[in-house]
């Protein structure tokens, strides 16, 4: 599933509103990546949102 398991952020539900105000379902995904992280003093494997990446959340593994 598309989800940051950091901060939970995942997939939003939503309409595409055309230009005549038609209404389709459409949905929104979170920037999701696979990255080794530091998670409680140990490497793991994590599924992350590029906003807690960038922001300083997760600590990369070296």
């Amino acid at each position: 599933m598309a989800k940051c398991d950091f901060c939970g952020k995942s997939l939003v539900f939503g309409n595409n509103v055309s230009h005549s105000n038609r209404k389709t379902s459409r949905t929104w995904r979170p920037n999701i990546r696979k990255v080794k992280a530091v998670v409680n003093g140990t490497h793991k494997s994590v599924y992350v949102c590029t906003r807690c990446l960038r922001s300083g959340k997760v600590q990369r593994a070296v």
